[in-house]
């Protein structure tokens, strides 16, 4: 009986911790460390993620014309809600220096109610990360640390992403 116990164990948490199965998903093994990421809220007022220390925090990069992007974005919006997740501040920043209108344009025509939009207009973020393309979504810890990255869309409904992303909130 012991044994079953243990053994349920070990398997629920190698489970709850396995995120294989999403391969667009990179765990860093080194932790990256960024200075001053810095970036705009709809009013112009900057932003630092270094005010949001002790939060979960995900960067989402991306942009009105890019179809996963759109793909991407509810689910994005509900995970900000997840009350799994009540220590996870979302900021979608959006790269393309797309005017805010057309933006909020964006938000309002897929019902995104959870998420407010950012901005990188000078497009300093998308040097400092080295973007490759958009979406690209930055998860860091809560002392400030890049632990993962996600290249491309995901589900953010995934329930193994979610339990993952629990084990760091």
């Amino acid at each position: 009986m012991r044994f079953l116990i243990l053994f349920i164990f070990l398997t629920t948490n190698v489970f709850a911790n396995d995120v294989s199965e999403i391969k667009n998903i990179v765990i860093h093994k080194t932790l990256k460390v960024y200075d001053n990421v810095i970036f705009l809220d709809e009013n112009d007022k900057k932003i630092n993620i270094k005010e949001f220390n002790g939060n979960l925090l995900l960067l989402n990069f991306w942009a009105t014309w890019c179809e996963p992007c759109k793909e991407e974005m509810p689910s994005l919006d509900r995970l900000q809600i997840n009350e799994n997740l009540s220590n996870l501040k979302i900021f979608p920043i959006n790269i393309s220096q797309e005017n805010e209108k057309k933006v909020d344009s964006f938000f309002k025509d897929l019902n995104i109610e959870n998420l407010e939009p950012y901005f990188d207009t000078p497009i300093t973020l998308a040097k400092t990360f080295s973007l490759r393309g958009v979406p690209t979504s930055i998860l860091i810890d809560k002392d400030g640390k890049e632990f993962a990255r996600i290249f491309g869309s995901i589900d953010f409904d995934d329930k193994i992403f979610i339990n993952w992303l629990k084990t760091y909130n």
